[in-house]
């Protein structure tokens, strides 16, 4: 058997992998696993030395993994770019998301309201604090633990509105998508892929990127809720 590539994600591209994976492993023979996890336990993987063939990550972080040396000099490239979105459980009043103040009095009135440890938290907590509400939702906020996606806390009822990558709430059964944040308070993030230092099979590693890249993964980008870099 060809020898496996491995390869070390954030939860937010996973489904988008596990499709192109399948479909490199067709066309070339070249098996392909994937761990999938909360951004932060990924870098911290990275950098504890963790042995493994690709690195997919927020571009930030891979971009200051590679300065730390433990990504490949030259080998980053744009994966993919991520809007953010909220979802409700089904059956809870459809209410508009398609301007700023509808957003800020949704999340005003919402009872338990789920964000993520990664990117998208991150910008919530930014609008909470541009709208000077943080110290009055602290109390209803509920900070999904890393890895466990925003979605599946929502459908078991623990929260009432979730806010995460579009991505990571489309394969979730059991709740309701409300949209994507507006235009105005928006915030897109965009994946990189690159070769791990401490890749064994750098050359077949830089292959599988060239794919995960090219024009033909960009239908799986897009089925999943996501955009070419």
């Amino acid at each position: 058997m060809t020898d496996r590539i491995n390869g070390i994600s954030s939860m937010a591209t996973r489904q988008i992998l596990a499709d192109l994976a399948g479909s490199y492993e067709q066309r070339t023979g070249v098996p392909v696993a994937i761990s999938s996890m909360g951004g932060v336990e990924a870098a911290g993987r990275i950098r504890a030395g963790e042995a493994t063939d690709i690195v997919i990550l927020a571009s930030n972080v891979m971009q200051q993994l590679e300065a730390e040396g433990h990504i490949a000099s030259g080998s980053r490239a744009g994966f993919a770019r991520s809007s953010i979105a909220i979802a409700t459980r089904p059956g809870a009043p459809r209410t508009r998301i398609d301007d700023e103040e509808a957003v800020k009095s949704l999340i005003l009135n919402a009872g338990k309201f789920c964000y993520s440890t990664g990117p998208s938290g991150d910008h919530l907590m930014r609008l909470l604090h541009r709208w000077g509400m943080a110290g009055a939702m602290s109390q209803r906020l509920l900070q999904a633990p890393p890895g466990v996606p925003v979605g599946t806390m929502v459908a078991r009822g623990e929260a009432d509105l979730g806010l995460q990558q579009l991505s990571e709430l489309l394969p979730i059964p059991g709740i309701e998508i409300l949209g994507p944040l507006p235009p105005e308070i928006q915030a897109v993030t965009i994946f990189a892929a690159g070769v791990s230092r401490r890749s064994s099979r750098p050359k077949e590693a830089r292959a599988l990127i060239d794919f995960l890249i090219s024009a033909e993964a960009e239908k799986a980008k897009r089925r999943h809720g996501m955009e070419p870099a």
